[in-house]
């Protein structure tokens, strides 16, 4: 079967993933998943939630959708009083990912944000803010030891994301939108780069799936985080030091 550009189903669209693209940011990337392009920024802070235990930092984020990231124009977030209920969710999902990178105590009483504004959507606009969001929290943990406010990396995992679906009967990797507006099952997969699950998301939107179904979906996500990871590491230097657990 052919897909909508051409790719093999196990295929990842291109990625590309720039570094340092804004100038005041501690971290930040551009990263392109064909078309979806989502900028992420990490920004340093010196105060952290009143929950945080003492002597410990956090780590957050944001995503957001330009007005006319999409085919037709959205209204932004604060038009409506209030973060629309798919943002808080994606949010929510990045930031539960990026912190299973982060040793907090390591990091100390710093909160780093991770802003994902998607500039244009084509599908996979969250997974793509997970792969793109964790390369900017590399660079901004890399500042925080340049600068020598911490002295020992936080970082234990790289993190990536991905996405899946069954279309027209045929599992495939990486969904762009012509193809996600039609799944009959959409799965978003993030791990780490050991091959651990950090988190799934699936769903039957068309109709239910089988166990050996979301086998499936789970070892192409597992195939397409493997690249990924590659490409992070290429992005990042190479250079990324972890911490020993």
């Amino acid at each position: 079967m052919l897909r909508d550009d051409g790719r093999q189903l196990s295929e990842l669209r291109p990625v590309k993933i720039t570094t340092n693209y804004s100038k005041f940011a501690e971290g930040s990337c551009l990263i392109e998943c064909g078309d979806t392009k989502v900028l992420c920024c990490a920004s340093v802070g010196y105060r952290v939630p009143f929950h945080v235990p003492r002597g410990e930092g956090w780590v957050t984020a944001e995503y957001s959708m330009l007005p006319r990231a999409n085919r037709e124009r959205e209204n932004r977030d604060i038009s409506k009083l209030k973060l629309s209920s798919r943002s808080a969710e994606i949010q929510r999902l990045i930031g539960r990912s990026l912190r299973s990178a982060v040793d907090l105590t390591r990091l100390g009483e710093h909160t780093i944000t991770v802003d994902c504004d998607v500039i244009q959507g084509d599908g996979g606009t969250r997974t793509a803010s997970v792969t793109g969001g964790f390369v900017a929290l590399a660079l901004a943990c890399r500042w925080l030891m340049e600068e020598r406010e911490i002295f020992t990396s936080p970082l234990l995992h790289y993190v990536t994301g991905i996405s899946a679906g069954i279309v027209d009967d045929y599992a495939m990797l990486d969904l762009q939108y012509s193809e996600d507006s039609r799944a009959q099952v959409d799965m978003n997969c993030v791990m780490n780069e050991l091959g651990e699950i950090i988190e799934i998301q699936g769903t039957g939107e068309g109709r239910a799936f089988s166990v050996s179904e979301q086998q499936e979906l789970l070892r192409l996500c597992a195939k397409g985080n493997k690249e990924l990871l590659a490409i992070q590491r290429e992005a990042l230097g190479g250079d990324v030091k972890l911490a020993k657990i």
